[in-house]
């Protein structure tokens, strides 16, 4: 550098390196060069420790990061955990409890709107069960009733053949009426499967219906005449469960007669059911049909107020109604519309 007698630098590499620098010194008579030499090892153990240093720092910047946001994020989640838990609380013991008017962000309330859908469908599959639960036992009733007696009534002293033979046959009967309504209920519960189509005798199933009827020796049960065959639009099983709760309740409550009257309409077929009891009260007209509602729940009368909703249930699901005739005087009237066969 020196001899060259120009300005400029140069780096140096050995044990140690060194940045050497030349400059000439101007207005000299001789020539003459200053040249200065600067330890390079302390700037490259500064570079070394800040980028140690800048790789602390950054992790310690990604833990803070990821610390803050999993503070955030859990903040901001904590209501929609709050409310799952709180959805399955409610579905579990089929509270009335739901999200919808509370004050909750745009996002929040959606999916509140969302669980509330969840829950009412929950609670409609679990009312649904109940219902078909309650409505089994109503109509199995009945025939395990038969059952039981005849099993008591044979076992109580020694039976002939013949009378063990009538046993048996009234025990097959209702066993077979039993897997009737179980087919019958079960096939009209599945949600979206329309009632199977059929066509029943009308008035052979009302003489069958009244044939089986366990009647007090108080109250009589007439059969009216039809005018002519009457065909009706649905299963023999299944116009035998919308007629059965109506024929028991009237018998339940008759004083001396029942009637069952069959007939045709415009459009279909018409089946009446009417007793002289006391009647349907006024007051209770709007709750009829309502399940699980009695008129008087203590009138020593038995029964869980399923029969008149299943009835109407049952008849809608194969086009038809069941009503009540508020006119009638004395007793209560029942109707029974069909499409006809």
């Amino acid at each position: 550098l020196a001899a060259r007698g120009r300005r400029g630098c140069t780096t140096v590499h050995g044990p140690g390196t060194v940045r050497l620098c030349a400059q000439p010194v101007p207005g000299t008579a001789a020539r003459a060069t200053v040249v200065t030499a600067l330890d390079l090892a302390p700037y490259r153990s500064s570079a070394e420790t800040l980028l140690l240093g800048s790789f602390a720092l950054d992790a310690v910047m990604l833990a803070c990061t990821y610390a803050l946001t999993r503070l955030a994020v859990g903040r901001a989640l904590r209501p929609v955990r709050t409310m799952t838990d709180q959805a399955t609380q409610w579905s579990a013991v089929g509270s009335e409890e739901r999200f919808a008017g509370r004050d909750r962000p745009a996002e929040l309330a959606a999916l509140g709107d969302s669980l509330d859908a969840l829950l009412d469908r929950t609670r409609a599959v679990l009312r649904h069960e109940r219902q078909l639960t309650g409505e089994l036992s109503h109509e199995l009733r009945t025939p395990l009733s038969r059952i039981v007696a005849e099993l008591d009534w044979w076992g109580s002293r020694p039976r002939s053949d013949a009378e063990t033979r009538a046993s048996h046959q009234v025990m097959a009967e209702a066993a077979q009426s039993m897997r009737t309504i179980c087919d019958t209920l079960l096939d009209e519960a599945r949600e979206g499967v329309p009632t199977t189509p059929g066509t029943a005798d009308v008035p052979a199933v009302l003489h069958r219906l009244s044939a089986a009827l366990e009647a007090p020796d108080a109250v009589r049960v007439v059969v009216a005449d039809a005018p002519g065959p009457l065909t009706a639009g649905v299963q023999p099983a299944l116009l035998e469960r919308i007629v059965s709760p109506l024929l028991a309740n009237a018998v339940r409550y008759a004083r001396t007669t029942v009637t069952l009257a069959a007939g045709r309409t415009a459009d279909g077929i018409r089946v009446e059911v009417t007793d002289d009891g006391p009647g349907v009260p006024e007051a209770f007209g709007d709750r009829l049909f309502q399940p699980g509602k009695r008129a008087d729940p203590g009138d020593g009368h038995g029964g869980a107020g399923l029969g008149l909703p299943l009835a109407r249930r049952l008849a809608r699901s194969a086009g038809g109604e069941v009503s009540h005739d508020p006119g009638h005087r004395p007793g209560a009237s029942f109707v029974v519309t069909l499409p006809a066969g």
